[in-house]
């Protein structure tokens, strides 16, 4: 939602300016100069990255439009589908998880979790690393330097498509300048046309750069940071969990270790102790 709101800012406020200076936007319309600053971004894009690069990118740029921050309800979620699975562990034995974590679809205690569902990178974290724990003994420090290589190599993937839109922004004003130099060497070729042609040739060429700093500067950059603090929401959400699971690794009991992942979550979304003991309740 703000995504199209800050694109309909740009072009309102750049264009508006424009106009009201007088301008006629007629002028700005060179499709010619749009057509060999994005082909040549793209290509650049295309020769620099892998498959698997070039298809991330792009779902993730188109994903910016509907990307949304966890909620509080979703780290509560959490807590409880946590909560309940330490507590089953703490009395039945760690046995008792195994058809939880190993089939989490078919699972009762992530049935009653449907944002959590869709996060499947969190229900994997969150199986991948009871699975560790149902192996046999392993010493908390080694667990918790398992799950740290486990996220840094998911943030890692995560920050891949941001460092490729950003590396594309970098290139859009220096392809400006070569589609406005284009343009220069076609008005050379009508030296001897009247003035009026001439100005018109020039500022067509300028549009070229005027092009290229502002797809840099007020949509695909923008992207980028947009792509960067989603990967850093998603790393924050499996730190969360880490930290409850290392908790409960080191022999806290469930509720503290719960207590231990709230204090985790950003300020914005944290629940109150009396929230989380709320989602605890309901699940004993």
């Amino acid at each position: 939602m703000f995504v199209i709101v800050g694109i309909i800012v740009v072009l309102a406020c750049v264009l508006g300016g424009f106009v009201l200076e007088s301008g006629n936007l007629l002028t700005l319309a060179q499709p010619i100069e749009l057509l060999i600053i994005g082909g040549a971004a793209l290509g650049a894009f295309l020769i620099s990255s892998p498959k698997s690069v070039i298809t991330d990118t792009i779902k993730s740029a188109l994903g910016v439009f509907g990307a949304t921050e966890t909620a509080k309800k979703t780290y509560l979620e959490i807590f409880g589908a946590l909560y309940e699975l330490m507590n089953s562990a703490r009395r039945n034995g760690v046995v008792a998880i195994e058809p939880h974590v190993t089939k989490p679809e078919g699972s009762s205690v992530f049935g009653a979790c449907p944002s959590l569902q869709k996060d499947k990178e969190a229900l994997h974290f969150i199986c991948d690393n009871f699975k560790v724990l149902l192996v046999g003994n392993i010493d908390p420090n080694t667990f918790e330097s398992i799950m740290d290589l486990d996220i840094a190599t998911r943030h890692h993937h995560h920050m891949i498509p941001s460092q490729s839109m950003s590396k594309i922004a970098d290139s859009l004003p220096g392809l400006g300048i070569v589609a406005a130099v284009l343009g220069v060497v076609l008005t050379m070729s009508k030296i001897n046309e009247p003035p009026d042609v001439l100005g018109h040739s020039i500022g067509a060429a300028l549009v070229g750069t005027f092009l290229g700093v502002l797809l840099c500067y007020g949509f695909v950059g923008p992207v980028a940071a947009n792509l960067e603090h989603i990967a850093a929401g998603k790393s924050a959400n499996l730190k969360v969990i880490r930290a409850c699971l290392t908790a409960y690794s080191q022999g806290l009991a469930p509720a503290l270790a719960i207590e231990a992942g709230r204090r985790a979550i950003p300020g914005h979304a944290q629940p109150s102790f009396e929230e989380a003991e709320e989602a605890m309740k309901a699940k004993k």
